[in-house]
């Protein structure tokens, strides 16, 4: 019997259909050691990590042990990654494995062909790659470990510090910065419509800006019933190239424009790999395979004609590409459509769309220039088209909606009517229109990756989880920014008559960015102070080619750590003793009623606003902030309205109502209980009527009335059947137990009820549900 190992049941039950009845394929469900928890989990005299077998794999190990044991071969089949290889060396070493039967296989697709290719050459687990995998374990250990008490003593309780994830946060934070501080600048932009000969329209801009109102005004003066003639007209051909196939950022990037998440777009991909449809999706490369190439070959001549094919092979730019051996692909080109369901299709469709474009002919072009002048005016009006001469790969994407055009290909630009040189064009209407700066975009998940990317920061299987990690440490938020109002200046000149005039736009809104809380701001300026090194970008990048290092063999990886923590320790403890503490304290002005000082800062359980000073006689008063106000941009006002809650509203019942903030944002409370106020309904804590406050009320006694099935109040009181999100479940205090779907709940006897209970309260609690390593 052969044993192959794998790290996810969904792999092990596709490679299952390609191997015969003479080999047993099981999952690891991911990596089955960690580091210990006790004393930080490395070794600090070797500097090296000390491994335990994680409490939820202890019984996957066991099987695992006895499975080997039986085996005549064992194959170790995890990731052709890093982590891969360390998977497979735990493994080896864990379930003791012998060199003579045990053989470690890799392929970066899961296709019949790719696995017996596997198995036909089999080679020893890479150490290097093993050992790069362990001095970024054992590095981000030490740096986490040491920086975060800092954190909690310097700052605030519970939090932590990241060498990649604080990185990010300084990207962001600095972005925030900087819009901050920008100061837009108004400029006047003219664009004129003119009729040609045959009474086509002909769109235009002016080749210049104009700094001031008074300039705009002037020149659409001095072209009020001028003649103006097409001077110029340049033709030249042009052509587009389609992009290379994805890489893991690339595809992160692109599927954001489908609404996924990085996290959502990674998990996809991973259940797309796992059911062999595509190749592996953790990649720097945009290499194809020969035999890729081949096959988009023929489906290009099959689909399109031989005059749409271009083969190319694409090179990788970084130079840190790790194990970099094909791009993100299908497994099979001819399949355009796969995936379990909707998601999974959309995304392996863009992933054909993108690999097959890659193999076709160049769009070719013709770019057009058009120039509108009047001898007195120094000036001049630009008309830019461009024409499809022969589609070529853009074929691929026309065919598709008109709304689902890859976006990395720019629409052309619309078609130009026909004009001569020398042509006398007849002016429809020319706008001025007053325009302004815009400060840089805050980043999405997608653009920080591609950031992340250039900056040479965190690598394919990195991305992902350190977007998801600095949200759940609550020092960045994905929100909406509603856009502000502004009031802008026009100018339009339409059948020889001027008009002035003004008028409203919206400026400043944001969807679905990335924003620093307060917390995330505070963090990183306390970093940034104390531990610039760590938080260098330069810095950061060179620990990823030292990385890169070790896994070619090129550089020790206990030397590299070594090197790192003979500076980094000391500088630690330096700060420990000399660091102040950050709050990020701002003060906003004067309580009017007491001439107090009024401030804002982080507190004890997050940021706040306070009225005194911690050093005067009489105690401070302290308010926490309401969701969406920030201590950068709140006002006095503003603060000093936090100060009235509770927020007395009148009677219910006999009972008082009132409006508050808590932990989990504002509330109603009423005869002891709590409502949460609906912000997306247009609740506010300040504006919020009684009459309001008891449709909130009435709607979760409702909501109450119909999670309740039963209880048991005579005999156990503390005991009751609910319904829940997933089905009926026993809630005995603050446990739940699951009720199977075959059982009514509403007949459940309390004899019946604490059976279960108690065969539930015996079985060993799961954590989560078995994922794959990397999600």
């Amino acid at each position: 019997m052969n044993l192959v190992i794998v790290e996810s049941p969904a792999k092990a039950k596709t490679i299952k259909k390609f191997l015969g009845k003479d080999f047993e394929v099981e999952s690891s469900y991911g990596h089955i050691t960690d580091l210990a928890k006790k004393d930080m989990g490395i070794d600090m005299k070797k500097l090296e990590p000390i491994y335990q077998v994680s409490s939820d794999k202890k019984e996957v190990v066991k099987k695992l042990k006895s499975l080997a044991k039986k085996a005549e071969v064992v194959w170790l089949a995890s990731d052709e990654d890093r982590e891969g290889e360390a998977i497979a060396w735990h493994l080896y070493n864990e379930l003791k494995l012998k060199p003579e039967n045990t053989k470690r296989i890799v392929f970066h697709e899961i296709t019949k062909n790719a696995i017996q290719k596997a198995i036909q050459n089999p080679r020893d687990i890479d150490i290097n790659l093993v050992n790069a995998q362990q001095a970024r374990r054992v590095l981000d250990r030490l740096v986490g470990f040491e920086m975060s008490p800092i954190l909690w003593s310097k700052v605030k309780a519970g939090l932590s510090a990241g060498r990649v994830q604080s990185v990010a946060v300084r990207l962001i934070c600095e972005r925030e910065n900087e819009i901050q501080n920008f100061v837009s600048v108004p400029s006047y932009k003219i664009e004129a419509d003119f009729f040609n000969n045959t009474q086509n329209l002909l769109k235009s801009k002016l080749n210049t800006d104009f700094s001031e109102y008074s300039q705009a005004l002037n020149f659409i003066k001095k072209a009020q019933s001028k003649e103006f003639v097409v001077s110029n007209i340049e033709t030249k051909p042009g052509k587009r190239t389609p992009s290379a196939p994805f890489t893991t950022s690339t595809l992160q990037q692109e599927a954001s424009k489908l609404g996924f998440s990085v996290s959502r777009t990674m998990m996809l991909a991973q259940q797309l790999y796992e059911s062999g449809h595509i190749t592996y999706m953790r990649t720097d490369s945009v290499n194809l395979s020969e035999e890729a190439i081949n096959l988009a070959k023929n489906v290009i001549k099959e689909q399109f004609g031989e005059k749409y094919l271009q083969s190319r092979q694409f090179t990788t730019k970084s130079k840190s590409a790790q194990e970099a051996h094909e791009a993100i692909r299908p497994t099979n080109l001819a399949i355009q459509t796969a995936g379990a369901d909707e998601a999974q299709k959309k995304l392996y469709h863009l992933i054909w769309r993108r690999t097959l474009a890659s193999q076709m002919s160049d769009a070719q072009l013709e770019r057009t220039i058009i120039e509108i002048t009047n001898p007195d005016l120094q000036e001049k009006f630009i008309a830019k088209g461009e024409v499809i001469v022969f589609d070529g790969f853009l074929k691929l994407y026309h065919i598709q909606s008109e709304d689902e055009f890859s976006n990395d290909e720019e629409k052309e630009e619309g078609l130009l009517p026909k004009v001569e040189k020398g042509e006398v064009l007849n002016l429809k209407e020319m706008v001025g229109t007053e325009k302004f700066s815009r400060p840089p975009a805050r980043y999405n998940e997608a653009s920080l990756v591609k950031k992340l990317e250039e900056l040479g920061i965190g690598r394919p299987s990195t991305y992902a989880p350190t977007i998801s990690t600095i949200q759940k440490r609550q020092y960045v938020e994905i929100r909406d920014l509603e856009p502000k109002k502004r009031e802008i200046q026009k100018i339009v000149l339409k059948n020889e008559i001027i008009k002035e005039s003004k008028e409203k736009e919206n400026y400043a809104g944001d969807r679905r960015k990335l924003f620093p809380t307060d917390i995330g701001l505070v963090v990183n300026e306390f970093l940034i102070g104390n531990f610039p090194n760590i938080l260098d970008y330069n810095f950061t990048a060179k620990v990823e080619e030292d990385f890169d290092n070790i896994a070619e063999g090129e550089e020790n990886w206990k030397e590299m750590l070594t090197e790192f923590y003979k500076d980094f320790h000391p500088h630690v403890e330096d700060v420990k003793k000399t660091a102040e503490r950050a709050t990020g304290e701002k003060l906003l002005g004067q309580d009017p009623e007491s001439g107090k000082n009024v401030y804002a800062r982080i507190g004890r359980f997050g940021p706040m606003v306070q009225i005194g000073d911690t050093d005067s006689e009489e105690k401070p008063r302290f308010a926490g902030l309401m969701p969406g106000q920030q201590i950068n941009t709140i006002t006095l006002k503003e603060a000093l309205k936090l100060f009235e809650l509770p927020r007395y509203l009148g009677e219910y019942e006999g009972k008082k109502v009132e409006v508050n903030v808590g932990r989990f944002g504002p509330y109603v409370k009423h005869d002891n209980k709590f409502v949460s106020l609906k912000p997306k309904e247009g609740d506010e804590i300040s504006t919020i009527t009684l009459e309001r406050a008891i449709e909130l009320i009435e709607t979760k006694r409702s909501a109450d009335k119909n999670k309740f099935i039963k209880s048991f109040d005579q005999e156990d009181p503390v005991i009751e059947i609910l319904m829940g999100r997933w089905g009926p479940y026993i809630k005995q205090g603050k446990e739940n137990y699951r009720i199977s779907k075959e059982i009514d709940a509403e007949k459940l006897t309390l004899e019946e009820v604490k059976k279960i209970i108690s065969v539930k309260a015996t079985k060993p609690k799961s954590k989560t549900k078995a994922k794959s390593k990397k999600n």
